[in-house]
C-alpha cells in the first residue's frame, strides 16, 4: 500500500520528494528473514568473519581449545572420582564441568577459528563448503584436524600431570559394545544436525550456549556419554582414568562418528533445505 500525496499548498509548495512517503506493502517485515529471497547465505558453522585471523592464530585456537577442552574432561573425571564412589555423582561433575568449560571455550575462541575442536565438525563444515560457499577450505582442514589431536594429546597428559597421575598411560576402559557404538552414531549426528541447522536459520550466536548443553545432556542420554569427536578419542586413550578409552576401542568409535557426520548432515539437509528454498 502507498502513502497518497498531499495536496499542493500555493504559498509554500513543498518538494516533490517530501509529498511522497517510500513505498511500503504489508509483507515488508518479511524481508527481514534470513530465510527470504535476496538475503545473504547463512554461514557454515563456525565460520570465520571476512577479515579472518592468519591461519597459524586458528590453529593455535583449535589446539588451544581442543586441549583445554580434553584437561577439562579428563581433569574434572580424575577429581569426581577422588571426591565420591558413587558413579552418579562421577558422572554429575564430569559433565557439569564439561558443560561450563565448552561453552566458555567456544565463545572466547569462536571469533578467532570457529571453535570446532573436533575433526568431526571440521570434516563436515569441509564437505558443506567444498562448492564454494562458506567454510573451511581442504588447506584449512589439512591444518585444523592434526592440531586438534595434538591438543586433545597435551590435554589429557595435561590433566594427568595436575593430579599426579601417570603422564601417559594406556586406558583400560573398554568401550567396544555395540550398544556404545550406536551411542556414538546418535552422539555425533546431534551435535552435527545441531551446529548445522543453527547455520541455516542464522542463530549460530547461540552455539556456546546449545553446544553446551547438548554435549552436558547427551552425557546423560546417550549409552557412551558422547564422545562425539575423534579427537577427543584419540586423547582419552592416553589416560587410564574415569574418562578414559581403551586404544582397542578408538577405531571404532571414529568410525562411528564418521557415520554420525553423515547422517547428521542428511538431516539437516531433510529437515532444513526444503523450507530455504521455498523461502526463495
Amino acid at each position: 500500500m502507498t502513502v497518497p500525496e498531499a495536496p499542493e499548498a500555493p504559498e509554500a509548495p513543498e518538494a516533490p520528494e517530501a509529498l511522497e512517503a517510500p513505498e511500503t506493502t504489508e509483507h515488508d517485515g518479511a524481508e527481514k528473514s534470513p530465510l527470504a529471497s535476496g538475503a545473504e547465505p547463512q554461514p557454515a558453522p563456525g565460520a570465520t568473519p571476512s577479515q579472518a585471523p592468519p591461519l597459524l592464530a586458528r590453529a593455535a585456537a583449535e589446539l588451544v581449545g581442543t586441549a583445554a577442552l580434553v584437561a577439562v574432561v579428563v581433569g574434572s573425571g580424575i577429581q569426581a572420582t577422588g571426591l565420591t564412589k558413587d558413579v552418579g555423582l562421577q558422572l554429575l561433575a564430569n559433565s557439569t564441568a564439561t558443560v561450563f568449560g565448552l561453552g566458555v571455550l567456544i565463545l572466547l575462541l569462536g571469533p578467532v577459528s570457529g571453535a570446532h575442536f573436533n575433526p568431526a565438525v571440521t570434516l563436515a563444515e569441509w564437505w558443506t563448503a567444498r562448492g564454494g560457499g562458506a567454510g573451511v577450505t581442504q588447506r584449512e582442514a589439512a591444518v585444523y584436524v592434526p592440531t586438534q589431536i595434538v591438543g586433545a594429546i597435551a590435554g589429557a597428559i595435561l590433566a594427568d600431570a595436575m593430579f599426579g597421575e601417570p603422564l601417559v598411560k594406556w586406558s583400560t576402559h573398554d568401550r567396544s559394545a555395540g550398544h556404545l557404538l550406536l551411542g556414538e552414531v546418535v552422539a555425533t549426528a546431534g551435535l552435527i544436525l545441531l551446529i548445522f541447522g543453527l547455520a541455516r536459520i542464522d542463530r549460530l550466536r547461540f552455539a556456546p550456549v546449545a553446544v553446551a548443553s547438548y554435549i552436558g545432556a547427551a552425557y546423560w542420554f546417550t549409552s557412551s556419554t558422547s564422545f562425539a569427536n575423534p579427537a577427543v578419542t584419540i586423547g582419552r586413550a592416553f589416560t587410564d582414568t574415569f574418562a578414559g578409552i581403551a586404544p582397542g576401542s578408538v577405531v571404532g568409535f571414529i568410525g562411528m562418528q564418521l557415520i554420525g557426520v553423515v547422517v547428521g548432515l542428511a538431516l539437516v539437509a531433510l529437515i532444513f533445505l526444503p523450507g530455504r528454498k521455498a523461502a526463495e
